[in-house]
């Protein structure tokens, strides 16, 4: 992991969602994606945290990624959206934290297979969500929507599934959940559209000693 410049920590909730079938396969170490490539919309609440002697409590960020292929293989595209309510040295830490700089795999691993980046763009971001009723909504002022609702069962009702992944670099455990629609229109490759993929929404807390808690 790289020596950290500046300690910090985010403690919140994660809505991410990605192009794949409900049972990801990036989340069990198979090759290849449900459809040969992958997408995501990543939207991140922070509840606490800090970098260096900036405050990051209640910030709201996202992450848009697509790769041509497998994520393992790299040569994927990224931008960062940050919530227009942010000051600037609030953006400034994002910044510094999501470019992979300042430590944690999260961050080391998708900044290695993103070399392809685009300027951060700032907008208002409205996030709802209710992890135990596996519903969500993540709205991006002109660039984004994702609408969250629990899996669907065959025979009536929802399933509920969750993940547990107790040495998980991203999350350790996390509710499992259908993305009914969502969409971005980013640049280029990052113009996403999607409908009934995978979800998951989780607590995160990451520091720059390297741990997900």
């Amino acid at each position: 992991m790289t020596a950290t410049k500046t300690e910090w920590r985010l403690v919140g909730q994660e809505i991410g969602t990605c192009n794949c079938d409900w049972n990801c396969p990036c989340q069990f170490s198979m090759d290849m994606p449900s459809h040969g490539f992958c997408e995501a919309l990543s939207t991140f609440v922070i509840e606490e945290g800090h970098f260096g002697d900036t405050d990051l409590g209640g910030v709201k960020w996202a992450w848009v990624l697509h790769w041509d292929g497998p994520v393992h293989l790299g040569d994927g595209h990224r931008m960062l959206v940050l919530d227009s309510a942010t000051t600037q040295p609030q953006r400034d830490a994002l910044i510094a934290l999501t470019n992979g700089t300042e430590g944690h795999p999260f961050f080391e691993i998708f900044t290695s297979v993103t070399p392809n980046v685009v300027e951060p763009v700032v907008a208002p971001i409205s996030v709802e969500f209710d992890s135990n009723e596996r519903t969500a909504h993540v709205l991006i002022d002109g660039l984004a929507e994702n609408t969250v609702v629990p899996i669907p069962s065959v025979v009536g009702g929802s399933k509920r599934i969750r993940l547990d992944m107790p040495d998980g670099f991203e999350f350790k455990f996390g509710e499992i959940a259908n993305a009914t629609a969502w969409h971005v229109n980013g640049p280029g490759p990052l113009t996403l559209k999607n409908e009934g993929t995978y979800t998951h929404i989780c607590p995160i807390d990451w520091s720059s000693d390297g741990s997900t808690r």
